[in-house]
């Protein structure tokens, strides 16, 4: 496997209660060449004081501070054009990886010549207590399915910015990753799956990817207004994400 540089996208607000064991997640990773941009969208706790000494003890960790509060989508461009790696991977500030998901996730892909993947991940809750919950993925998707099942999680993915670039999300409040996903395959990718669970994604009360009637909607918004699909198939899309969206809480 080559030492190629990993650029690990983190957005913060407000994030004090997490941020540590966030970065602490990052900087235990087996595999080392990595950056991780941190960028701070204004937020009014002592997140910024935390990232500055993180910064001071470890230079791998680069922080931004946007001089106004701009959402999340603002900060993943802002940190995806200061991104000077081969990869990038994304990581939300209240999420954690495990030791081994870089190296594994990076020779998966360097193996197999992938220009995207993801991995399963588990549940935890607030206090990062696990759920013994794992969401499963299919070993690949194209951009039809990624339509009907938004099963990619943002914590697990690495893309290769030498086969897909630029990379820039759409200005939308919440749903820009998986608009991203969706041109990064509508342009003739393919993502492809790790049935091994890398990453644990953690379930916030009252956190906006919580609300799931916000989420539909949201997802509503981006075949609509992004894609551009016809009220028809934005329906069956619709149906069919409703359907695996209740399959996945069950199952899991």
């Amino acid at each position: 496997m080559s030492s190629s540089l990993v650029s690990v996208i983190t957005p913060s607000y407000n994030a004090e209660k997490f941020i540590s064991a966030t970065i602490e997640s990052v900087r235990t990773q087996t595999y080392t060449n990595w950056e991780m941009i941190i960028v701070d969208d204004c937020s009014k706790d002592t997140t910024r004081e935390i990232l500055k000494e993180y910064a001071e003890l470890d230079p791998r960790i680069k922080p931004i501070f946007l001089e106004e509060n701009s959402g999340a989508a603002v900060a993943r461009n802002t940190a995806l054009k200061a991104a000077q790696g081969d990869y990038v991977a994304f990581l939300d500030s209240d999420d954690l990886w495990v030791p081994h998901k870089l190296e594994k996730q990076l020779a998966f892909m360097q193996k197999n010549d992938h220009a995207f993947s993801f991995t399963a991940y588990n549940l935890m809750d607030e206090n990062g207590k696990p759920l013994d919950k794992v969401i499963d993925v299919p070993k690949q998707i194209d951009y039809k399915g990624l339509l009907k099942n938004t099963i990619i999680g943002c914590l697990t993915v690495m893309i290769d910015t030498r086969k897909v670039e630029p990379l820039q999300m759409p200005l939308i409040r919440t749903r820009q990753d998986f608009a991203l996903w969706l041109k990064v395959l509508r342009e003739g990718h393919i993502a492809y799956g790790m049935q091994e669970p890398l990453a644990n994604y953690r379930i916030v009360e009252g956190s906006i990817s919580s609300n799931k009637l916000k989420t539909a909607k949201r997802n509503w918004y981006v075949y609509r207004k992004i894609e551009k699909l016809s009220l028809p198939y934005a329906s069956w899309c619709f149906v069919n994400y409703a359907f695996y969206a209740i399959k996945k809480r069950v199952q899991s």
